[in-house]
């Protein structure tokens, strides 16, 4: 008797915890929110943040799906791209996408970078090769060059990875809202998915900002 009592009490335990399990899977976010929110860039905006590298496949894949949602954005989010660098390649077409950037370039080269890249298979980890293919694409090669070396890359390299560790980002691509919530296409289920969700945190941090100011 003491046996099956036993038994049964296992059995209550354990569909118990089969039911505990499955709540908690249903309840699951699909993004996670950092423990130490990391600060904004510009403060005053809602900030999106995607990190992403030029030798990612599925970075390359998201690129028409997140663009024309780029150019829609409102007034009051500002959107940020920030180079994954893991090592190796991922630090060389981190740098040059920062370079670019701070040229003033970037956006008119960003797709033929990830084209070349992607579909040429062209390597661009080396900075003379990078400058020789950004040449044919209208970009100065003395001044890439130049400023490919300089400090002020060093530094914004420098603060790119220190984000990344903030944000505990492991993969791209992966997007982060306001400094608080992490998710991937992935985990979203989807690249239009993404979008989604981070349209309605966007609209979630502009809730609890207008909550605040009254």
């Amino acid at each position: 008797m003491r046996n099956l009592i036993i038994s049964a009490a296992l059995v209550v335990a354990s569909l118990f915890g089969i039911g505990a399990q499955a709540t908690a899977e249903e309840s699951k976010a699909p993004y996670v929110e950092l423990t130490n929110p990391v600060p904004v860039a510009v403060p005053g905006k809602i900030e999106v943040v995607e990190l992403f590298w030029y030798g990612c496949p599925h970075c390359y894949a998201f690129e028409p799906v997140i663009n024309p949602w780029v150019d829609k954005l409102p007034s009051d989010v500002n959107f940020v791209r920030v180079p994954a660098m893991f090592g190796g390649p991922w630090d060389a077409h981190g740098q040059m996408f920062l370079t670019l950037e701070t040229m003033g370039v970037e956006h008119k080269v960003h797709a033929a970078v990830f084209n070349a890249i992607q579909n040429e298979k062209k390597r661009l980890t080396d900075p003379e090769d990078m400058a020789e293919f950004l040449a044919t694409q209208g970009v100065d090669k003395e001044k890439f060059l130049a400023t490919f070396n300089s400090f002020a890359i060093k530094a914004q390299i420098t603060k790119a990875k220190d984000l990344a560790k903030k944000y505990q980002v492991t993969g791209v691509p992966t997007m982060i809202v306001n400094g608080k919530y992490r998710f991937d296409i992935g985990s979203a289920g989807g690249a239009n998915e993404a979008l989604a969700l981070a349209d309605k945190l966007i609209a979630k941090e502009r809730a609890t900002a207008k909550a605040a100011a009254n």
